[in-house]
């Protein structure tokens, strides 16, 4: 049975279904979701690792920085939250190993934050020589300070929306229409949206697993510092941004289910607002662009394009995809949330 089936049957048992229940089966269901069983990196989206080996390096730098920055502890986990196919930790570890020496590299405890069992194989194949520990949620990642890293992750939580509707407030549901075929509604009550979202707009939408990931942070002992990369506006909460990827191209959210990806822009200000209230302090958000250039993108592409000068163009266009504003620089931002009392992490 597939997953529209699934969720037919689902809505004609109960009735129709918020979206955020739509996205949890569509992308996660263990059994047939997007991301448990066909992760379309490289044919559905492309991350920024897959752009640019620039990305995953300077990330290796930061890591060998922040660890400095939590004192060198003789062992930390370093975790990745959705590691798609190891391309950033990749080319992470090749440079912390040059800048961190033995010391980084003994240190380090690898841990994927990864419930795809297909992601897993390929992941556990790739980095055996470094016996991978493999967690389904940050809260099972084992105790001790922690860096943390997550590029494109937050942006497939799932949301729940809401729209103003005769002068209250409308959940947004999937209900059927002819044919059983899923479509879009409204719900029939007229619940408030969460406490704490913006209120600003036409159209409301919250990612709950934000508070979840805050609470994970603070429930760990000190010293832990974690990096979100990730899209979204910095200035403003949201509204309807849900979207649909499948062969590269942008399709209805609500075409063949479980077999696209699909994505909403991040509130980083009320992540922002979450982790401050949570006892966390909060470095950004920060434009992609301006982070990575103040980890020393402009650097590391002139060593590139010098070291490979027949590639130079394709190897330059690659990399300014990442900074340039009009391109990823501005539309991607990068944020900090970290123990209390720790230095200003670099790029920020």
């Amino acid at each position: 049975m597939t997953i529209e089936n699934r969720l037919v049957r689902l809505i004609e048992t109960g009735g129709p279904i918020p979206l955020s229940t739509f996205m949890q089966i569509a992308l996660h269901d263990p059994q047939d979701g997007y991301y448990a069983v066909r992760p379309g990196i490289g044919r559905d989206f492309t991350t920024a690792p897959e752009t640019s080996q620039v990305f995953g390096e300077l990330i290796g730098l930061w890591l060998v920085h922040e660890w400095r920055a939590i004192g060198t502890p003789e062992t930390f986990q370093l975790v990745e939250i959705g590691p798609g196919r190891g391309q950033l930790m990749l080319d992470a570890l090749r440079v912390a190993g040059a800048a961190g020496g033995k010391a980084f590299a003994d240190a380090a405890r690898l841990v994927f934050v990864e419930p795809s069992a297909v992601l897993k194989r390929t992941l556990g194949e790739m980095f055996a020589p470094l016996s991978p520990q493999f967690a389904r949620t940050l809260a099972e990642v084992p105790a001790g300070p922690a860096l943390i890293v997550a590029n494109e992750y937050l942006d497939c939580l799932p949301a729940r929306q809401f729209r103003r509707s005769d002068g209250g407030w409308r959940e947004c549901v999937i209900g059927l229409g002819e044919e059983r075929r899923l479509v879009f509604g409204l719900a029939a009550d007229e619940p408030r949206p969460p406490q704490g979202a913006s209120l600003d707009g036409e159209v409301v939408e919250v990612q709950a697993g934000l508070d979840l990931v805050v609470a994970d942070l603070v429930s760990r002992a000190a010293p832990v510092r974690a990096l979100f990369i990730d899209y979204g506006p910095d200035d403003r909460a949201p509204g309807d941004t849900l979207r649909a990827f499948r062969d590269g191209r942008q399709v209805s959210p609500l075409e063949t289910p479980g077999m696209s990806d699909l994505t909403v822009d991040v509130d980083f200000g009320r992540l922002a607002r979450l982790a401050a209230a949570g006892g966390l302090d909060v470095a950004g958000p920060a434009p992609q662009g301006m982070f990575l250039l103040g980890l020393g993108a402009q650097a590391r592409l002139n060593q590139l394009v010098a070291a490979n000068p027949d590639d130079a163009e394709t190897v330059f266009a690659a990399a300014r995809k990442l900074i340039d504003p009009a391109d990823m620089g501005a539309r991607f931002k990068a944020i900090c949330l970290s123990s209390k009392g720790l230095a200003k992490p670099a790029g920020f």
